[in-house]
């Protein structure tokens, strides 16, 4: 028996299989087989839905990631680009870079 390619389901699809799963109407396995997944996928989508629930009414206080720093990465710019100039510069003096861009 040959094994299936691994596939990879949409957000969308996850959320679907996994809103019916806490619906409660149908069990796993009937799920799972209208679906074409494993009954084991199937649990694991529902138990993800159910701890990640509280996040989608959190809003924007309860943010994954903070806000990069601005000024930080506009200094680390500034530094790369002095820091290309230079070698640029040397390169043209040793020859090894032509004059053209």
């Amino acid at each position: 028996m040959s094994r299936r390619p691994r596939r990879n389901h949409s957000a969308a699809f996850k959320a679907k299989v996994a809103l019916e799963a806490v619906k409660g109407d149908k069990t796993i396995a009937e799920i799972a087989q209208k679906h074409d997944v494993h009954p084991n996928q199937v649990t694991e989508w529902r138990r993800q839905l159910l701890e990640r629930a509280a996040d989608v009414f959190a809003g924007s206080a309860a943010s994954a990631e903070p806000s990069p720093d601005l000024k930080e990465l506009h200094a680390k710019i500034g530094q790369q680009a002095l820091e290309i100039d230079f070698l640029a510069g040397a390169l043209t003096k040793a020859g090894l870079l032509s004059a053209k861009r």
